[in-house]
């Protein structure tokens, strides 16, 4: 059964504030909604909420600075919300508790998938901090988890969530860590991809294109 989110959004035009305070209702989730950076830490302090949806690039306070500095203090998902759609803010999208990325307009689909992954993302996090010895450390263990799902994803055409029960399943069965099977599986495309090309190094652009296939595919 899906879950009832509590949801803090911000964005510092009032026309996706309204859009957001109709539709995650219409999805059956509690809508908190700032039209600041600043305002949704303060609303986030007060309202302790499940996920952060929030725009990038507002005045006061950008939704990646708002992001860190709630997360200094509680544990959130977060879905970034962009009307550029670059590499760069793919990239900025990847850090720390950012869990999905939508570029505007947001339809009501898409948003539904982005928090259905964004917790979905969140629960494989929350696993590995109970590995790590530290926050830092579980950040930096996502990382290496995400690259390996979508290595398993591609090799095995399954989905995210089937990828990370496959790579948590192969570490129970060997009383290993989550991140040891997941360097596992990054050593092993290494190997594959050295003896695709006849056990040599792949040529520049292939080496691109694996490390992109490396990178968990979706909207995060």
């Amino acid at each position: 059964m899906r879950r009832h989110l509590r949801i803090a959004a911000a964005d510092d035009e009032a026309n996706m504030q309204d859009y957001l305070r109709e539709l995650l209702p219409r999805l059956g989730h509690e809508a908190i909604v700032a039209r600041s950076g600043r305002q949704l830490l303060e609303l986030c302090r007060m309202s302790a909420p499940d996920l952060i949806i929030t725009d990038i690039k507002m005045d006061d306070m950008d939704g990646l600075e708002a992001a860190e500095a709630i997360n200094r203090e509680l544990s959130v998902p977060v879905i970034l919300v962009s009307a550029h759609n670059d590499d760069d803010l793919r990239s900025r999208a990847l850090r720390d508790h950012v869990m999905a990325y939508l570029a505007k307009p947001v339809k009501q689909a898409d948003l539904e998938n982005a928090i259905e992954m964004a917790m979905m993302r969140f629960a494989h996090f929350c696993a590995l901090r109970q590995e790590a010895s530290d926050l830092r450390q579980a950040l930096e263990d996502r990382k290496l988890v995400e690259r390996a799902k979508g290595i398993v994803m591609r090799r095995l055409a399954v989905d995210e969530e089937d990828a990370f029960r496959r790579l948590r399943k192969i570490a129970s069965v060997h009383n290993h860590k989550l991140t040891e099977v997941a360097r596992a599986v990054l050593t092993s495309e290494e190997i594959f991809t050295a003896l695709e090309h006849g056990g040599a190094p792949a040529p520049a652009g292939e080496r691109a294109r694996s490390a992109a296939d490396r990178r968990s595919p979706g909207k995060g």
